[in-house]
Parts: C-alpha cells; sequence; structure tokens
C-alpha cells in the first residue's frame, strides 16, 4: 500500500487538536507553540506531497488512497491530487501556517480558538483532496462550523450578526449542493459517490438533468466564490473575523467555490456547464466590474479589501467560463495568487489594526515618515493586487483576459474597466494613508515587528516569484487543465 502522505497532511492538524485540549489552559505560549507546530507539520507533508507529484501525468489521479468506509451505501474514504487540487494544497498549508503565527495576538480563550482554528484547516484540505462526493460534504460541512464560532468569539462588535449571516448562507448553498449529490447519486447505474466513475457515467446524464443538478452545485459553489448577487456576507464576515480568519477567509475558502466548480461540475456536468457558459461569463463581468466600484466607495479599509476579492474572483468566472486552456490556467493561477496577496493584505491591516485600533481609511495621513517599512511592505501588496507586471496578480489577470477575448471578446474589454478602477482605488488609498503630513496622533506608532514580518515576507517572495517565473505554478496545473478543457470541448 502506498504511503499515505495526502491522510498525514490532511488530519495533522486533528492531531494537533487533541494536544492542544491536553494543555492547561493557562499555558498560552505552549498551546500557541503547539498549534503553529502541527501547521508547520501539515505543510511539511503537503511540500512532500508536491515533490512526489508529477505534473506531466494526466487524466489520473495520483497519491491515491481508497478504503471502504460504508459499504452499504457504497461510500469510500478515497482521496487524491493532480494538477488542479495540488496548488490549494500548498496555498492551505502556507496560508495556516502563517496565519497560525499571526494569531499570537488572540489573548482570550486561546485554546478554545486554536482548537477550532486547526479543525478548520482540516476541512480545508479535505476539500482539496477528497474525490467522494459523500467525504467531499462532510470535509465541506466540517469547515463551516469552526469558521462560524472563530467570527462569532473573537470577532469584532457585529461578530454574531456577521458570523450567523455566513452560516445561513452557506448553510443554504450546502443544502442545494446536497440535493445535486444525491441526484447524482440515485442517478448513476451502479449508485456511486465516487467522482471518478460519475465523471465515466456523465455520458449517461441527459441534458435536462446536467442542467438542473449543476445549478444545484451552483448555488454552492457561488456561495462561496462569492459571485453578485451572493456576495453580500463577504465584506461583514471579513470585517468582524480576527485578523487570521480573514486571512484563510479569503486566501482558502473563497477558492473552494471555483475549485468545486471544476473539480465536480464541470467533468461531471459538461453539458450543463455549457448551458451556463454565457451567464457565468456576465456573471464574472458583474464580479470585477461592480466589486471594484463598491470597493473604490470604501471607508473602511478590511472593507476596501473584501470588496476587492469580489473583484479579483470575477477573473475566475471569465476564464472558467471560457474553458479554452489558457482562460482555465488564468482562472485557476488567479485563485492562487490572490490568495498569495490577499493573505497578506489581510496580515497588513490586521499589524495596523492592533496597533491603531481603528480601520478608517481617513484617520491616516502620512504613515510613510512614521512605519516606512510597514508602509513599504504594504504598498508593494496592494501593488501587486492592482496587477503590476512583473508580478503575480498580473500574470493570472492577463490569462484569464487572454484565453477569454476569443470566446467573449466584448465581455473581456468591459472588464478592462475594472482592471483601471482596481488600480485607481490602491492607489488612491497608498496616497491617503501613506503620503501627506503625518497625523498627530499616530506620532508614537510602531513599525512592523519580526514575528509580522515572518507572516508577510514568504508571501511577498511568492508575488515575485510567480510574477517573474510563472512557469513554477503553471507547469504544475497545465496539463490537467489542458484535459479539462478537452473533455469540455468534446461534450458540448
Amino acid at each position: 500500500m502506498a504511503f499515505p502522505i495526502l491522510t498525514l497532511t490532511v488530519f495533522t492538524p486533528l492531531v494537533g487538536i487533541i494536544v492542544v485540549l491536553l494543555l492547561p489552559e493557562r499555558w498560552v505560549n505552549g498551546i500557541r507553540a503547539v498549534a503553529v507546530a502541527f501547521t508547520a507539520a501539515a505543510l511539511a507533508f503537503s511540500i512532500w506531497a508536491l515533490a512526489a507529484f508529477d505534473p506531466k501525468i494526466t487524466g489520473a489521479m495520483q497519491l491515491e488512497e481508497l478504503h471502504r468506509w460504508i459499504p452499504s451505501v457504497d461510500i469510500f474514504y478515497h482521496l487524491g491530487v493532480d494538477g488542479l487540487s495540488m496548488p490549494f494544497i500548498i496555498l492551505t498549508t502556507l496560508l495556516s501556517f502563517l496565519a497560525a503565527i499571526a494569531s499570537f495576538s488572540i489573548k482570550e480563550r486561546v485554546k478554545e480558538y486554536f482548537a477550532l482554528y486547526l479543525l478548520l484547516e482540516t476541512g480545508m484540505l479535505g476539500v482539496f483532496v477528497a474525490l467522494d462526493l459523500f467525504l467531499f460534504y462532510v470535509f465541506w460541512e466540517v469547515m463551516l462550523v469552526p469558521m462560524y464560532f472563530l467570527i462569532g468569539i473573537w470577532g469584532g462588535e457585529k461578530r454574531e450578526y456577521a458570523a450567523i449571516k455566513f452560516f445561513l448562507y452557506t448553510l443554504l448553498g450546502s443544502v442545494v449542493m446536497l440535493l445535486g449529490i444525491l441526484a447524482l447519486y440515485f442517478t448513476s447505474q451502479p449508485h456511486t459517490f465516487d467522482m471518478l466513475e460519475l465523471m465515466r457515467q456523465r455520458g449517461t446524464f441527459v441534458r435536462a438533468f446536467q442542467i438542473i443538478v449543476f445549478l444545484a452545485f451552483y448555488v454552492g459553489f457561488a456561495i462561496k466564490v462569492p459571485v453578485f448577487p451572493f456576495h453580500t456576507w463577504l465584506p461583514d464576515a471579513h470585517v468582524e473575523a480576527p485578523t487570521a480568519i480573514s486571512v484563510l477567509l479569503a486566501g482558502v475558502l473563497l477558492k473552494m467555490g471555483g475549485y468545486g466548480l471544476l473539480r465536480v461540475s464541470y467533468p461531471i456536468l459538461p453539458q450543463g456547464a455549457h448551458w451556463f457558459v454565457w451567464p457565468l461569463a456576465i456573471l464574472g463581468v458583474i464580479n470585477i466590474v461592480y466589486g471594484s466600484l463598491v470597493a473604490m466607495a470604501q471607508k473602511d479599509l478590511k472593507k476596501l479589501i473584501a470588496y476587492s476579492s469580489v473583484g479579483h474572483m470575477g477573473f475566475v468566472l471569465l476564464g472558467a467560463a471560457a474553458m479554452t486552456p489558457t482562460a482555465l490556467d488564468g482562472a485557476v493561477m488567479q485563485m492562487v495568487t490572490h490568495g498569495i496577496i490577499t493573505g497578506a493584505l489581510f496580515l497588513l491591516v490586521g499589524v495596523l489594526y492592533d496597533r491603531a485600533h481603528v480601520r478608517e481609511i481617513s484617520a491616516f495621513s502620512g504613515l510613510g515618515v512614521r512605519v516606512p517599512v510597514y508602509v513599504g511592505i504594504m504598498s508593494f501588496t496592494m501593488i501587486a493586487s492592482l496587477g503590476l507586471p512583473g508580478l503575480a496578480g498580473f500574470v493570472s489577470e492577463f490569462l484569464s483576459l487572454v484565453g477569454s477575448f476569443p470566446v467573449f471578446p466584448v465581455l473581456v474589454i468591459i472588464s478592462g474597466a475594472g482592471i483601471i478602477i482596481t488600480a485607481a482605488y490602491f492607489l488612491w488609498t497608498i496616497r491617503r494613508m501613506f503620503l501627506g503630513t503625518l497625523t498627530p496622533r499616530w506620532e508614537n506608532l510602531p513599525d512592523i515587528n519580526f514575528r509580522e514580518l515572518v507572516t508577510v515576507v514568504p508571501l511577498m517572495i511568492l508575488t515575485v516569484l510567480i510574477g517573474v517565473y510563472p512557469s513554477v505554478l503553471i507547469k504544475l496545473m497545465d496539463p490537467a487543465l489542458t484535459e479539462l478543457s478537452r473533455v469540455m470541448a468534446t461534450l458540448k
């Protein structure tokens, strides 16, 4: 039997929960150290999985683990990875590790916080490796519970409202998605939850059935992305969530919607996907332009970045709708680079908020004089987010638009407005907060410290690396996405 590297990656944080719960609550530093150690171990296992992964192999899952779980209904513990899922596993373990270090700012109920945090990481990782729809759904739901409590207990003033709104939106999507999963199970012959077997049976599903089930999955995935008009939970959740949870929310949870679309909906329900191509592309453009316009109007720095995520995820929808190899590369790369860049942005907002206890953009001016290191890093990350050539954000958006242009030329041109607006609100924010005369109340504001640098510098390095040498990511995912594009082209 192959070494269970994926099981170790997914469930190492779960072992960490046991250790954390066994420690006395007064051992705050010990609890923090254990949580960081187990997220670091999960990161190490994911890197091991990456080293064992061969991106040149197409049309097959690698590092598979298959065990019968519930024989009476043919449910399996089935894990595996390909070029689509591997980048998200690395992204999840990296951000979880860095955000655990950022979580040292949590002072109350530290033991419960890190136990829920580690459970959240297990749920997120499980979604990206599950190849059985029942198992996929279990991990999807496992993730919902700790996120609710992490926002509801350790969030801001309106944390209960934000947590309940997040929970209800996600639960609604999960219930509708569950109906789609059951429809696939009872329609397949023989009945199965196995994703790979359902992909093989896709030719037996009639077009009307594929459209209905595709829409059921779409609701669940669109809420996570989030796609207009299901996006309204996101700004509230981001504003009220603690810093580390905002990082994981933007860096990982938003990607699960796009991942689910490409992992489940497209290969199992290709005719339903083709029927929904134009609405998906139009919704993508709405996300890009609307998200950018609303971001420009924000007064709260965290809410500005939250709405920028709505705009950036529109490029994912547009690229996914085009279905060309280049567009799919751009869509998946956009999810990864957005996770890296926006994760860094939320970490940096947390750095400022921990010192100033305010996020209003108008409250700051001339910070470049007082905290030059922080301002330099924050400006770099904002410029990366607006898509400056040579940095990771530019490559992903460029591929998405170039790959989509032959299919949706008019929509791609309209999307260009979103890019211009994004540049405008980020540059405007830099001018208002960092340039000009220093606001007197911030004369003693301390600069970013070593622990905080440890959380953001790795993300800066990746931003430059992918921007200068995008092949490091494209080579990993392109064979799998080219195969998906080929499948979609032959199954219209």
